[in-house]
Order: C-alpha cells, then sequence, then structure tokens
C-alpha cells in the first residue's frame, strides 16, 4: 500500500494573526494604570485599592454577583435599618403608598452624590405621586446625617450595616464584585416590585426612570 504524505500551506502560525503592530505599553499603561505598589482611587461610588498583581474571578463567582433575588411582580425582604437620625424604619412604613428604594455605593462620591441631589430636585415630584425615596448604603448613620445636611436632602437615608439588606434583596455588583451595585427599586402601594432598574454609570436616569413608572400608576 502506497505510503501518503499531507503537505501543510508553506506559513507558521503567526503569519495567520493580525498583522497590525500591537500598541505599545505606553499607550496601554494610559488606558490601565497600574502601580508599582498599592495606590487608591475613588471609582463612581467606592474607593478602590488596586496594586501591580491583578486576579481575574472565576466565572462562577462573577455568576454569583449578578444573581438578582428579587424579581419584578414580588415583595421583597423585609427590614428595619436605622436612618441619618439613628431611628428604626421598617420598609413596612411604607406600606400603602409608592415607595422608591434607591440602593447606591456610597456617600460622598461623585456618582452617588449627583445621584441623591437628583432625586433631591425632584422630590416635589415624587410627592405629586404619592411616593417616599429611600436610598440605602453601607455607610453608617453618621456620615448618612453629614451627606444628608451638606446636600439638604429631604428623604430618607438607611445604613445597611454589613451590606445584609442589599444581598437578602439581590443587588449586583459591578466590575467583577469590587464595586457595590446602583440599584432602584419601586415598590407600589401593597409593597410589590413594579420596577428594577440598574444603571452604574448614570446615576441621574435612576429618577427618570422612576418618576416614569410612578405616573403610570
Amino acid at each position: 500500500m502506497a505510503s501518503s504524505s499531507l503537505t501543510l500551506p508553506n506559513h507558521t502560525l503567526a503569519s495567520l494573526l493580525p498583522s497590525h503592530t500591537p500598541k505599545s505599553q505606553s499607550s496601554v499603561s494610559q488606558c490601565l494604570p497600574l502601580a508599582s505598589k498599592s495606590s487608591h482611587s475613588s471609582f463612581f461610588g467606592l474607593k478602590l485599592s488596586y496594586s501591580s498583581s491583578i486576579s481575574i474571578p472565576s466565572s462562577s463567582s462573577f455568576k454569583t454577583s449578578i444573581s438578582a433575588k428579587v424579581n419584578k411582580g414580588q415583595v421583597p425582604p423585609a427590614f428595619t435599618l436605622k436612618d441619618q437620625d439613628g431611628k428604626n424604619v421598617s420598609l413596612s412604613k411604607f406600606k400603602g403608598k409608592p415607595v422608591v428604594v434607591y440602593f447606591y455605593p456610597a456617600d460622598e462620591t461623585p456618582g452617588c452624590t449627583k445621584q441623591a441631589c437628583a432625586f433631591r430636585d425632584s422630590y416635589e415630584k415624587f410627592k405629586k405621586a404619592g411616593a417616599e425615596v429611600v436610598g440605602i448604603s453601607g455607610d453608617d448613620t453618621s456620615s448618612h446625617k453629614a451627606f444628608a445636611k451638606k446636600y439638604r436632602l429631604p428623604f430618607t437615608l438607611l445604613s445597611d450595616d454589613g451590606n445584609k439588606v442589599r444581598k437578602e434583596w439581590g443587588v449586583p455588583s459591578d466590575l467583577f464584585g469590587t464595586l457595590p451595585g446602583r440599584q432602584t427599586y419601586v415598590l407600589d402601594k401593597k409593597g410589590v416590585v413594579q420596577l428594577i432598574y440598574n444603571n452604574q454609570f448614570q446615576p441621574e436616569k435612576h429618577i427618570d426612570e422612576t418618576l416614569k413608572l410612578l405616573q403610570s400608576l
């Protein structure tokens, strides 16, 4: 039986790849700021610590960070948290009227300040719709009190110590779990979720979307 041979094209694997020249290290570093030692950065609601060693989370951890527990049409888990004056406030307090519950990363950060002030500036529209506005983050009550006073916030801010309620409601994180999510819920008079809106990088759109929904209830 005659032997056969396979003749491969006269080129290497490298020749199959795009021929453009890769970006220089300096151009890449402009997009991804790395430091040789630990550094800090403020990014849309969270002060991040990073170093030159970067670890990529597994797909399973990423899926965990984006899994939602509260969906439209459901009644979310009840909670009782302290407000900016140190008083206990329960979700059940708002039953009988629509309520906007918005989770945000942290007080005094650019995106969160912009969002809070947008809720403040439209607060009369929320009152006209008969709705209450409640902001929730992991900051303590003293931080909330200073934040509310500085920006004249007319609504309730609740301290979610240990992010317990955030976890129970299944608020997804951003940036592979490093940045607490910015998510807003609108509950109707019966306490049923009618809207879930998530937008980390356009905080003011939360106000537009919630008002649009409230006007249709």
